[in-house]
This record gives structure tokens, C-alpha cells and sequence, in this order.
């Protein structure tokens, strides 16, 4: 068996293992492992693979990043930022038809700016708001709906963990790939809104809404949530125009977080421990995903797959179009029985030398940052596609009252606003790029 067919053969068996529940890392390491066994015959190169990878892997200084930002949004929900953004645009949505599930997709989005995480955003800000969802009459599909969709926006509105990743796996530049996202999150938060606002005109009886609130407090509101703005600032602004580098960024921000939760209270000793410790374990579990995907990676490297795949694919004379919405396709079905960072590291290595040798009319650094603006887009829509989208199973848990299928019903309005975004940014790419060649 040569060694492009072993590559061939070891994505299905990489699949088998993933869908019989045995954890992503670890299959990715055992099939990277058994292939190159296969490949070298002996454990002695294997062994001194193993030794290269890791230190290759991290040692980038890139990779700090991460858990800076996870501890960042740690910090950020033990100062009480959750509760204030979500106060300030209850302020002045709460009193609309589906007002107060706006200012949770509000409140979402400016959590997402200083966090980071989906699954961080969408437990958090659960916490915050659920209870007054339920208060003001929403019905559990629309609530458990809007808060698993909103707590997408922590990977898509930068910075965001799973963008980090892309960069370092296609050698792009961070801070363009968190300038090019910044555009498509707007889009995405205000796509939300006129789902619900359709989706309440059409189930008058799934919402209710929150007395009108005066100016004054409007304002006292908007004037509580200026933590999350300077942070915002400074973290994302510092990046834009080059004041840090985006891991220096991190390290801000992080502090400026921790600084502002202790001047509010939120953080002890006790607190600081376990949010150190749940930076930790989040931190760990991300690194040993992304140091299978090495392993594997490795070992498509040596079968030439990506290589050979690129190759035929531009020899079969297939329109560059035709390629890209096949990729996007099998991105909305893998992320049915996958979490999204596992997606971009297993597919990454393999469809972005395709995609490099298309041509869609762009520069080859302006095609790799759409492409992975479009991928994001993608990977966060399977976040939230039934059967396991990971955001519906954390929001499902904490609305226990609320059977699966409910919340399944109530995501799908935010699903079909996310399929509509999708085809917006791909039809049309000066939409995440413009702000990149404005700044650059």
C-alpha cells in the first residue's frame, strides 16, 4: 500500500473513531501514530517525531494566546460584565417585541469581544439572562434558541480562539484575520435580531417584553458597561493599529479584566484560583487537540494527500466556485458530529493548499483570510445544527424544564440567518476584506 493511499484510507477510520465518541485528540493521535508506524516500520523515527513535534508545536509563541483569552473571559463574567451588557441593552431593546431576546444577542456580542469562546459566551451570558427570558414570557424554544446562537458570537466578533488557530495553521497574519472578522459578527448579531424579530411577528405568543425604561436610566445603563468598552478598546484597537501584538493584547487584556472583577469584587482568592484552574483545564484540552492534529498532520504530510489532493483538483478543471461550496457543504455536515476547533485543525491542512491553487480573482493573502472568514462562518453555524451542536447541549443543560427538541426548534430561525450570512460572504468577499485593505 503506498504511502498516498494510507493517507487516503485514514481519514474514514479518523471519522469511524470520532463518531464511536472516543475524544478528537485522541483519535487523531492514534491515527497519526498508527500511520506513520505504517509508513516507517519502526518506533525509532516515530519517536523522534514525537520529540520534534512537540517542541515545534509549542513553542509558538502564538499559541499564549489562548489561554490569556480564556482567562480573559473568566475574568470578565466574575466582574459582572455579563450582567451590565446585558442590563444596557435590555435598557434599550427590553421593551420591543422580542426585545429582551435582543439585548441577549446584544449582550452576547459584547461578551464575545473580550472573551473569546463560544461555549464561555454562551454558558455565561445564560446565566445572566435566562431567568429573564423566562420572567417576560418567552417561550423555552425561543430563549434556549437565542442564547445557543448568541454564544457563537464569542468566536466569530474578535478575538477569537478558533481564528488564532487558522492563523497559525495557514501562516496568516492574526491581527488581519481579527480585522476581517469584525464586519461579518456585526452582520451576524444584527442577522440574529431580525431573526427574532420575524420570529416573534409569526409566534406572537413565544415573547414577551420588559416595561420602557426612561432616558435616564437608559443612559445610567449604557455608562455601566464602560469596563467591557475599555478593554474592548484597548485589546482590539491595541491590535488594529499596532500598539501590541496580539498576544501582548491578550496579556492587557487579561489583566485589565482581572483588575476591573477585583475592583468589583467578583475576584478573591478563591476565584482567581478556579478561574486559573478552568483557564487550565480548558487550555489543556485545546492543546492535546492541537498536538493530534500535528501528529496527523505530520503524517499527511509524508502520505502527500494534501499535495496530491490540490493537484487533482486543480488538474479536473473544476470551477473554483464549485470547490468552495463543496468545502463549505462538508463543513455544515461535519459540524453536526463535531466541535469546531477539532474541524479547523483536521480539514485545515488539507483543503487550504486546494483553495490556494484556485483562483477567485484575489491576492493569495486576501483569498486565505476570506477563506477563513468563510470557514468561521461555517464552524459556527454547527455549533448550533442539530443533533450536536455543542452551544445547544450547554444551554440545553442549564434550561433543564426545556426538552432538546424545543431548543432544537427554537435555533432554527438563528440557523437559516446563518445559511443567508453565508451566502452573502461568499458572494461577495469585499465584505470581510474591505476593512483589511482600509487598515493595511
Amino acid at each position: 500500500m503506498s504511502n498516498l493511499e494510507l493517507g487516503l484510507y485514514s481519514f474514514p477510520v479518523l471519522l469511524l473513531l470520532i463518531f464511536l465518541r472516543i475524544p478528537i485528540g485522541l483519535s487523531m493521535l492514534a491515527v497519526g501514530l498508527g500511520g506513520l508506524y505504517m509508513v516507517y516500520g519502526n518506533v525509532t523515527p516515530i519517536l523522534s517525531r514525537l520529540k520534534g513535534e512537540t517542541y515545534s508545536t509549542f513553542s509558538s509563541y502564538s499559541l499564549s494566546i489562548i489561554p490569556l483569552f480564556l482567562l480573559m473571559g473568566q475574568f470578565a463574567g466574575l466582574g459582572g460584565m455579563s450582567q451590565s451588557l446585558f442590563k444596557a441593552a435590555n435598557a434599550w431593546l427590553g421593551h420591543r417585541k422580542g426585545g429582551v431576546a435582543m439585548s441577549a444577542i446584544g449582550a452576547c456580542a459584547g461578551f464575545g469581544a473580550i472573551c473569546g469562546s463560544s461555549l464561555a459566551t454562551a454558558a455565561t451570558m445564560a446565566q445572566v439572562a435566562l431567568p429573564e427570558l423566562k420572567r417576560y414570557g418567552y417561550s423555552g424554544a425561543l430563549a434556549t434558541g437565542t442564547l445557543a446562537a448568541g454564544g457563537t458570537l464569542g468566536i466569530l466578533i474578535p478575538p477569537s480562539v478558533v481564528l488564532v488557530i487558522y492563523a497559525i495553521l495557514a501562516e496568516q497574519n492574526i491581527a488581519k484575520l481579527f480585522v476581517a472578522a469584525f464586519v461579518p459578527g456585526i452582520i451576524a448579531a444584527i442577522g440574529y435580531m431580525i431573526a427574532i424579530s420575524i420570529y416573534v411577528r409569526l409566534f406572537p405568543g413565544s415573547a414577551g417584553s420588559s416595561p420602557r425604561q426612561p432616558y435616564g436610566e437608559r443612559f445610567k445603563a449604557l455608562f455601566d458597561v464602560w469596563p467591557v468598552l475599555l478593554v474592548f478598546f484597548l485589546v482590539v484597537f491595541g491590535i488594529y493599529f499596532g500598539w501590541f501584538t496580539p498576544t501582548e493584547a491578550a496579556a492587557i487584556g487579561a489583566a485589565g479584566t482581572g483588575i476591573i472583577a477585583w475592583l468589583n469584587g467578583g475576584l478573591t482568592r478563591k476565584t482567581l484560583i478556579d478561574s486559573i484552574l478552568m483557564t487550565a483545564s480548558a487550555t489543556a484540552m485545546i492543546f492535546f487537540i492541537v498536538y493530534g492534529a500535528a501528529i496527523y498532520n505530520s503524517f499527511l504530510a509524508i502520505s502527500q494527500l494534501p499535495n496530491q489532493a490540490a493537484a487533482w483538483v486543480t488538474s479536473q478543471g473544476f470551477s473554483p466556485w464549485t470547490v468552495l461550496v463543496c468545502m463549505l457543504i462538508f463543513y455544515l455536515i461535519l459540524g453536526c458530529f463535531m466541535d469546531s476547533l477539532s474541524m479547523i485543525l483536521l480539514t485545515i491542512p488539507i483543503f487550504f493548499p486546494i483553495v490556494s491553487g484556485l483562483d477567485f480573482g484575489l491576492q493569495p493573502e486576501e483569498l486565505a483570510i476570506w477563506f477563513g472568514i468563510l470557514v468561521l462562518i461555517v464552524v459556527e453555524v454547527g455549533l448550533i445544527t442539530p443533533p450536536v451542536g455543542m452551544n445547544l447541549f450547554v444551554i440545553n443543560s442549564m434550561a433543564r424544564d426545556v426538552p432538546i427538541l424545543q431548543t432544537y426548534r427554537g435555533v432554527t430561525p438563528f440557523v437559516i440567518s446563518d445559511f443567508v450570512r453565508t451566502v452573502l460572504l461568499t458572494l461577495f468577499p469585499a465584505i470581510s476584506l474591505f476593512m483589511v485593505r482600509w487598515l493595511y
